[in-house]
Protein backbone atom coordinates (compact mmCIF):
# COMPACT_ATOMS: atom_id res chain seq x y z
CA UNK A 1 0.00 0.00 0.00
CA UNK A 2 1.83 3.32 -1.21
CA UNK A 3 0.28 6.36 0.29
CA UNK A 4 1.67 9.70 1.03
CA UNK A 5 3.78 9.67 4.16
CA UNK A 6 5.81 12.27 6.54
CA UNK A 7 8.47 12.45 8.20
CA UNK A 8 6.48 12.35 11.42
CA UNK A 9 4.62 9.12 9.86
CA UNK A 10 7.53 7.27 8.64
CA UNK A 11 9.59 7.86 12.16
CA UNK A 12 5.89 6.16 13.32
CA UNK A 13 6.50 3.57 11.13
CA UNK A 14 10.13 2.47 12.72
CA UNK A 15 8.61 3.55 16.63
CA UNK A 16 6.17 0.48 15.96
CA UNK A 17 8.91 -1.70 14.55
CA UNK A 18 11.09 -1.02 17.50
CA UNK A 19 7.76 -1.76 19.77
CA UNK A 20 7.30 -5.17 17.72
CA UNK A 21 11.11 -6.36 17.82
CA UNK A 22 11.13 -5.37 21.79
CA UNK A 23 7.58 -7.37 22.47
CA UNK A 24 9.68 -10.15 20.12
CA UNK A 25 12.66 -10.06 22.65
CA UNK A 26 10.36 -10.68 25.44
CA UNK A 27 8.40 -13.75 23.46
CA UNK A 28 12.08 -15.44 22.79
CA UNK A 29 13.05 -14.86 26.85
CA UNK A 30 9.84 -16.41 27.64
CA UNK A 31 10.06 -19.43 25.28
CA UNK A 32 6.89 -18.42 23.71
CA UNK A 33 7.73 -19.36 19.99
CA UNK A 34 3.92 -18.70 18.95
CA UNK A 35 4.20 -15.55 19.96
CA UNK A 36 7.29 -14.52 18.75
CA UNK A 37 6.13 -15.63 14.92
CA UNK A 38 2.90 -13.47 15.65
CA UNK A 39 5.06 -10.68 16.27
CA UNK A 40 7.62 -11.32 13.84
CA UNK A 41 4.71 -11.39 11.05
CA UNK A 42 3.13 -8.31 12.33
CA UNK A 43 6.82 -6.61 12.23
CA UNK A 44 6.85 -7.68 8.49
CA UNK A 45 3.83 -6.20 7.81
CA UNK A 46 5.27 -2.88 9.00
CA UNK A 47 8.68 -3.20 6.97
CA UNK A 48 6.75 -3.40 3.51
CA UNK A 49 5.00 0.02 4.69
CA UNK A 50 8.41 1.18 4.95
CA UNK A 51 9.74 0.17 2.32
CA UNK A 52 6.36 1.13 0.11
CA UNK A 53 6.44 4.74 1.49
CA UNK A 54 9.75 5.71 2.48
CA UNK A 55 12.02 5.24 -0.71
CA UNK A 56 11.37 9.26 -1.93
CA UNK A 57 11.38 10.83 1.74
CA UNK A 58 14.74 12.06 3.05
CA UNK A 59 15.00 12.30 6.68
CA UNK A 60 17.40 15.06 8.20
CA UNK A 61 18.85 16.63 11.52
CA UNK A 62 17.14 15.17 14.44
CA UNK A 63 14.23 12.84 12.67
CA UNK A 64 18.02 11.00 10.70
CA UNK A 65 19.46 10.59 13.97
CA UNK A 66 16.03 9.11 15.49
CA UNK A 67 15.97 6.75 12.53
CA UNK A 68 19.28 5.75 13.16
CA UNK A 69 18.62 5.48 16.87
CA UNK A 70 16.00 3.36 16.48
CA UNK A 71 17.31 0.89 13.68
CA UNK A 72 20.34 0.18 16.30
CA UNK A 73 17.93 -0.49 18.82
CA UNK A 74 16.02 -3.23 16.73
CA UNK A 75 19.38 -4.42 14.96
CA UNK A 76 20.40 -5.31 18.81
CA UNK A 77 17.06 -6.52 19.35
CA UNK A 78 17.25 -9.20 16.85
CA UNK A 79 20.89 -10.10 17.45
CA UNK A 80 19.35 -10.89 21.39
CA UNK A 81 16.89 -12.98 19.61
CA UNK A 82 18.81 -14.75 17.44
CA UNK A 83 20.91 -15.76 20.35
CA UNK A 84 17.76 -17.14 21.74
CA UNK A 85 16.44 -18.80 18.84
CA UNK A 86 19.45 -20.64 17.49
CA UNK A 87 19.49 -22.90 20.33
CA UNK A 88 15.71 -24.00 20.05
CA UNK A 89 15.85 -24.25 16.27
CA UNK A 90 18.83 -26.72 16.39
CA UNK A 91 17.32 -28.68 19.30
CA UNK A 92 14.35 -28.77 16.83
CA UNK A 93 16.26 -29.45 14.01
CA UNK A 94 17.86 -32.39 16.20
CA UNK A 95 14.63 -33.91 17.11
CA UNK A 96 13.23 -33.79 13.23
CA UNK A 97 16.38 -35.72 12.32
CA UNK A 98 15.98 -37.96 15.30
CA UNK A 99 12.27 -38.36 14.39
CA UNK A 100 13.17 -39.05 10.54
CA UNK A 101 15.74 -41.39 11.70
CA UNK A 102 13.64 -43.39 13.65
CA UNK A 103 11.22 -43.70 10.64
CA UNK A 104 13.41 -44.96 8.25
CA UNK A 105 14.76 -47.55 11.17
CA UNK A 106 11.22 -48.91 11.57
CA UNK A 107 10.77 -49.16 8.14
CA UNK A 108 13.83 -51.13 7.57
CA UNK A 109 13.08 -53.49 10.09
CA UNK A 110 9.21 -53.16 10.83
CA UNK A 111 7.88 -51.35 13.81
CA UNK A 112 8.05 -53.99 16.96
Amino acid sequence: MTMTMTCEDILTVYETVADLTGQMLVAATDNEWDQLVLLEKQCSDEVKVLRANEGSLALSGAARQRKVEIIKKVLADDRRIRDLTMPWMAQLSKLIQNNGTQRRLASAYGAY
